[in-house]
């Protein structure tokens, strides 16, 4: 019996040494996670801001057919993300992301731009808050639920495809200025509604490649997490934005 005790000790403390070692380093990974993220949010904001220093570019941006370029380009980036981050060198990985954070940079750009221009700045930074705290409720959420949203992933995947359709038929169909702009409010308002649900389950699914993935590949899983959080937020940002628009609009 004190043989059985003193074995039941010492395996107890070792599985739970190593539960407080996965702690620590869940931890610490999740804050190198948010941590690139944060980056990336900051290094899109200078991007934008410098472009938006001369008003041709931002006239080329919004009407010629870079949009398009930039627009698909950010599109196949995000495609080709895994790959580029797992399969390649850590160079290769760093760069993906960067130019991704780039990218969206110069999208946004004449957005931001034609709100000041419209003396409605503040609601860029309105959007930016409202961002923030919608992005970190449902991503602590996704962080400490016990809840198993593996499931979800197939149904937000084809949602985000229906939307991403639907705003390109607003977009070359829909000609009369009225209904576009309430198409466009209530195609932004579910993407809200799904990229909230998409942060939740990114975060579980981050969380997991720690859990239960490989320890060497832990550095890669923390810049592709970074890259599917930042791809959340930044989408948060802009159909918030364009809500508060559309709502000063109709004011």
């Amino acid at each position: 019996m004190s043989d059985f005790r003193n074995y039941s000790t010492t395996t107890h403390g070792v599985g739970a040494g190593r539960a407080l070692a996965i702690d620590e380093g869940l931890r610490a990974y999740m804050i190198r996670v948010y941590n690139y993220m944060a980056m990336g949010v900051a290094g899109t904001a200078v991007i934008t801001l410098l472009l938006m220093n001369n008003p041709s570019l931002m006239q080329t941006i919004a009407l010629g057919p870079m949009k398009w370029v930039l627009f698909f380009s950010v599109l196949g980036l995000g495609w080709f993300a895994p790959r580029l981050i797992y399969s390649g060198g850590p160079v290769l990985a760093h760069g993906a992301y960067w130019l991704y954070c780039a990218l969206w940079g110069a999208i946004i750009s004449p957005m931001i731009y034609a709100f000041f221009a419209k003396n409605a700045g503040g609601l860029v930074f309105q959007a930016l808050a409202i961002s923030a705290v919608t992005f970190g409720a449902t991503s602590l959420y996704g962080y400490t639920t016990k809840r198993d949203m593996t499931g979800w992933g197939s149904f937000m995947q084809m949602a985000s495809i229906g939307l991403i359709v639907a705003m390109l038929v607003s977009y070359f169909f829909i000609t009369d200025p009225g209904t576009s702009k309430t198409v466009s409010f209530i195609i932004s308002a579910l993407v809200v509604l799904l990229f909230s649900a998409v942060t939740a389950w990114e975060t579980q699914q981050i969380k997991e490649m720690y859990v239960e993935g490989d320890q060497a590949l832990i550095a890669r899983s923390a810049i592709f997490g970074s890259f599917l959080l930042y791809g959340s937020f930044i989408t948060l940002f802009v159909h918030i934005l364009n809500i508060l628009g559309i709502m000063r609009s109709n004011d």
